[in-house]
């Protein structure tokens, strides 16, 4: 592929070999692809979609979307064919200056579900950027007095491009009377300047006038020049001198103002003015430098007087020269490198990239809820960041990439036991004191319906008299529900069965949202004594019913609800009554008065101890009920005027005696018959 640009009134042509986009997966979700800076718009990247495992069908369905912090919009991505281009101008210095490593970082996020992908485009240099010096002419004075091989500093010139675009090489005019030092590989600070070869005669030649050029190491090669005017003095023999020319000062960041860098020291034979030395900042030194040192003209001490940040910058190079005060002076240089130590100065900054909430209380595990991005711009070990989570919640942090973590389900939830948590990440860094930044993050379960409705009890026992009026309510029953909203709304129905010859649906309704029941139509004892219907599935409670007719056996009857018959006295008539509470192995009892007889219909019931006594109507009742008793009631008739006593017309003990108390009555009742001359009148018909 051949590409041009054009820089001015000069064109230059670039010929690139063949591009590979090369791309790999490294980790979770990574890839890498590679572009030169200043590439067109349009220019082929590579195929995302394609390279993530995404089909292009589904890229607008699932909110495909790339995002780069603080890169605008560089990069693009076709929807319809999933390719990565070039959508503006890339300029490499503009985005990472003199870094050695380029690279845009991209994030690729889809939905449905939430996946991330981290794409690495690493922008490759070109030789777009030409040497430049401070500035278009230096002039230097220089005594006609100076020895042969004298040195005189020169400020290089600098190149914005990396690697072998930005290596310098320097030419000097030809001229008689300077040769050029140029800089060695290896040195820290390169060092240039003119060496005096020729002696200078001011007579001969006052001003000399020399062309220094840079050239960079690209393809083309680029160039830049400087005006170098030399002016030959008269006077001073002898110029200040340094002993070093380098010293190398390691300096820690956020020192206060005023705190001592170095101090300085030159001498120069010559004496009285001619030997006393001014110190100052060299004109070739930057901005960042005159701002942030100053030097102690008399002395040579250098200060701090602007704020050191490592983050700023991790060095600075401080051009000092000393002058004397001769006739024209002189000038001796030296240069001060300072290195700044990084110190833990910045806390942990966490980014919180997307948020997946509510989350529901069936999602499986792994499911993630939110990504997390951590920086701290400081270096080595005070820059490294590890996260961690709040303990006892179900939820984890999972590093994902490089300084990106995922919040992710853990355990599972349960809305009903708990249903918001406060989560509480901290991110902190690996300095000494280490330093740390929390965020909070609410997530919210959300309800499904995982719940069924429950009754306040498991069975209810209701009393009904006969012939009710037709759509009377009877009972309500109450469900609730521990789900939320339209999880929670609770309907009712009868469970449907057949009483009889007749479905239960004839007998009974229950409204779906209220859940009362009511009676569709009257009820008659005779032909329907016992009722039961289900809003939900049975629950075996033992309940006791008894018939009670004179001159028959009756026995105890399970059951879930019974209809009471009305007897003459209507609707105010007492029935019997047993207390449910009395303790074993207490026995009930029940007995008329002695000497009475049975049509005097005068009954005291009792069972346990605390119950008092009721007076029974003029007429037996057929039925009632003992509510959660292990009792087994007996009533027996005899013959009219028979002299036995009335207590035995009731046995009223538990219900394992019943068996043994009927056999023993079985053999004792013709005795007493025959023993009792009169009997009673007959009550049959009650």
């Amino acid at each position: 592929m051949e590409i041009s640009w054009g820089r001015g009134q000069e064109s230059r042509r670039l010929l690139l070999s063949l591009l590979f986009f090369t791309t790999w997966k490294v980790g979770s979700g990574q890839i890498h692809y590679s572009v030169p800076e200043e590439a067109k718009h349009g220019t082929f990247v590579g195929r995302i979609a394609q390279d993530l495992g995404l089909e292009l069908a589904e890229l607008v369905p699932r909110l495909f979307r790339v995002a780069s912090k603080g890169r605008g919009d560089l990069l693009e991505v076709n929807l319809q064919n999933g390719i990565l281009f070039v959508n503006s101008r890339i300029d490499r210095e503009e985005l990472c200056g003199r870094s050695v490593e380029c690279s845009i970082h991209l994030e690729v996020v889809v939905e449905r579900p939430l996946q991330v992908f981290h794409v690495e485009v690493e922008v490759k240099d070109i030789n777009d950027n030409p040497p430049v010096f401070p500035r278009t002419q230096k002039n230097l004075y220089i005594a006609e007095s100076r020895p042969l091989d004298s040195r005189f500093p020169l400020e290089g010139a600098s190149d914005a491009d990396i690697g072998e675009n930005s290596l310098l090489t320097y030419r000097l005019s030809s001229n008689e009377y300077f040769s050029l030092e140029k800089p060695s590989k290896g040195e820290q600070v390169k060092r240039l300047g003119l060496v005096l070869r020729k002696l200078l005669d001011r007579e001969e030649a006052p001003e000399i006038f020399l062309v220094l050029t840079a050239t960079d190491g690209g393809k083309p090669e680029l160039t830049g020049t400087i005006q170098l005017h030399i002016t030959v003095l008269d006077a001073n023999d002898n110029a200040p001198a340094f002993d070093r020319t380098l010293y190398v000062v390691k300096l820690p960041e956020n020192v206060p103002n005023g705190t001592l860098v170095i101090k300085l020291s030159a001498s120069d034979l010559d004496e009285g003015l001619n030997g006393d030395i001014t110190y100052s900042l060299s004109t070739d030194s930057l901005p960042n430098v005159k701002s942030k040192f100053h030097i102690d003209p008399v002395t040579g001490e250098i200060m701090v007087m602007g704020h050191i940040d490592f983050e700023e910058s991790k060095s600075y190079e401080i051009l000092v020269e000393g002058i004397d005060k001769g006739q024209p002076p002189l000038a001796g240089h030296c240069t001060v490198m300072v290195e700044v130590e990084d110190t833990n100065d910045n806390v942990p900054v966490m980014e919180f990239k997307s948020l997946s909430l509510p989350i529901r209380e069936d999602a499986s595990l792994g499911t993630v809820i939110a990504l997390i991005r951590v920086s701290d711009l400081d270096s080595g070990a005070n820059g490294q960041v590890t996260c961690t989570l709040s303990p006892h919640v179900p939820f984890k942090l999972v590093s994902t990439f490089k300084n990106y973590y995922s919040l992710v389900l853990d355990s599972a939830l349960d809305r009903e036991k708990l249903s918001h948590y406060e989560l509480v990440v901290t991110a902190r860094d690996g300095g000494s004191p280490s330093l740390s930044a929390t965020a909070s993050v609410s997530v919210e379960v959300a309800d499904v319906n995982d719940n069924a409705p429950t009754f306040a009890q498991p069975e209810y026992t209701v009393f009904v008299k006969e012939n009710n009026p037709p759509g009377c309510h009877i009972f309500t029953v109450s469900a609730r529900d521990a789900d939320a909203q339209e999880n929670a709304l609770v309907s009712y129905s009868l469970v449907e069965r057949r009483v009889g010859e007749r479905a239960l649906s004839s007998y009974v309704s229950v409204h779906a949202e209220s859940g009362r029941v009511f009676a569709l139509q009257p009820l008659d004892h005779e032909e329907l004594e016992l009722l039961r219907f289900q809003p939900r599935q049975p629950n075996p409670d033992w309940r006791y019913s008894a018939s009670l007719r004179a001159g028959m056996h009756s026995s105890v009857h399970l059951e879930e609800a019974g209809i009471l018959r009305a007897g003459p006295g209507g609707a105010d008539q007492q029935w019997p009554t047993v207390s449910s509470a009395t303790p074993e192995p207490e026995a009930g009892e029940v007995s008329p008065p002695v000497g009475a007889g049975v049509n005097s219909n005068s009954w005291t019931f009792k069972y346990g101890p605390g119950n008092p006594k009721q007076s029974g109507p003029s007429e037996l009742p057929d039925k009632f009920i003992i509510p959660g008793s292990p009792a087994i009631i007996s009533i027996r008739q005899e013959p009219a005027n028979s002299h036995i006593d009335k207590s035995d017309f009731i046995t009223f003990g538990k219900k394992e005696e019943t068996k043994k108390k009927k056999k023993k009555k079985k053999g004792n009742k013709t005795q007493e018959k025959k023993e009792k001359g009169n009997s009673t009148t007959d009550n049959s018909d009650q």
